[in-house]
């Protein structure tokens, strides 16, 4: 099965990273890619875009030469609290909310401190998605995370950039992630969380992962646009009727 959907791509607006809009939009084009999310890092990032950034997204296209775009955020997960940096009634104009934890914003602490912040950031209501759970640096009680996760629907994410480039160390945690979701009735989004255009829909590792514990297709939201759509309207987002074209 050929994954088209991609929830988390960083542009030169989070400036450790390397590409524009134009060029996802491009690259989504070639590869065949119908729908993804730019999820630029949320502001208390060192080198992540102003506040601003992610309130005039509303002049970014939703929709170009049939592609789908969806307006979103990495947001960071501030403290134990499960507070991120991005808040209030600008949350209700983005498309897609993903939040985890970064080094720079919230330094690792303990098992205990990291599983009550991302339960306190489940019950929030303001986050989708779950970004790298199982990142080795930030262990958490899975099985909690995992039933809390299921319990207010919200999706924890596979990341295929830690199986490449960064968090060396995630297949364990990220298997066992997997399964405990699938045990939970949860949901899971692989994510390529791009730095660059290319890499854009690369799900390779993630799949292994996915395809080792058996997890069911119709819970992986990455399965078609209209899974992922309804998922974000089930999550009180007003997503806009340009995407109906997706669905055809």
């Amino acid at each position: 099965m050929k994954f088209l959907v991609d929830t988390h791509a960083h542009t030169i607006a989070s400036t450790h990273a390397y590409s524009t809009v134009h060029d996802y939009f491009s690259v989504a084009k070639e590869k065949g890619i119908k729908l993804f999310a730019i999820t630029d890092h949320g502001p208390d990032m060192a080198d992540a875009p102003h506040f601003w950034h992610f309130v005039n997204m509303r002049v970014l296209p939703r929709i170009v030469n049939g592609v789908g775009m969806l307006r979103g955020i990495e947001a960071n997960i501030k403290n134990e609290q499960g507070d991120i940096d991005f808040f209030g009634d600008y949350l209700q104009q983005l498309d897609i909310v993903l939040a985890g934890f970064h080094e720079p914003v919230f330094p690792p602490s303990t098992k205990e401190i990291h599983t009550q912040a991302l339960i306190n950031c489940i019950e929030s209501g303001h986050v989708d998605i779950i970004t790298h759970p199982g990142n080795p640096a930030y262990p958490i009680d899975i099985n909690s995370v995992a039933k809390a996760a299921a319990k207010h629907n919200v999706a924890l994410e596979i990341n295929n950039s830690s199986f490449l480039t960064s968090r060396k160390g995630s297949l364990n945690n990220c298997t066992d992630i997997a399964n405990a979701v699938k045990k939970a009735g949860g949901l899971l989004v692989m994510g390529s969380d791009s730095h660059v255009a290319f890499s854009l829909g690369e799900f390779e590792k993630s799949i292994e992962v996915i395809e080792t514990v058996e997890f069911p297709i119709e819970r992986l939201l990455n399965r078609s646009p209209e899974a992922l759509l309804s998922f974000l309207s089930t999550r009180g987002h007003s997503l806009s009727d340009e995407y109906s074209i997706l669905m055809e």
